[in-house]
């Protein structure tokens, strides 16, 4: 296999992996209170990415959330998940997430999920 092949499989092996972990971190840390595909205790999470906060239909989001105008993509994800209080204050969500690299991980799956 050339150079240049041998490279590409490496990276494609990463990026595959990469998604794995993002979707095991999530199924471990999130999937407690989130679902890609139904709403639980949190909203379901697919199509996150550029969704306005609060607008997932009939789930009862908070009100200071719902007037917070956030709208979601890989910097407002990761002060939410950083520290949700901090972000919007008054939010129902109390779960942080003090690891960058558990945020990003999991921020790169999500962005997956439509």
């Amino acid at each position: 296999m050339s150079r240049r092949l041998t490279i590409l499989a490496c990276l494609c092996a990463l990026l595959v992996r990469a998604g794995s972990d993002g979707k095991d971190l999530f199924d471990r840390r999130c999937g407690g209170c989130h679902s890609a595909e139904k709403d639980k205790v949190g909203p379901r999470l697919a199509g996150v990415f550029g969704r306005a906060a609060a607008s997932v239909p009939l789930f009862p989001f908070s009100e200071p959330l719902r007037k917070a105008g956030v709208v979601w993509n890989e910097t407002t994800l990761d002060r939410w998940l950083a520290d949700p209080e901090a972000f919007v204050p008054d939010s129902d969500m109390a779960f942080r997430m003090p690891s960058a690299e558990e945020r990003k991980a999991i921020i790169d799956y999500l962005r997956q999920l439509r």
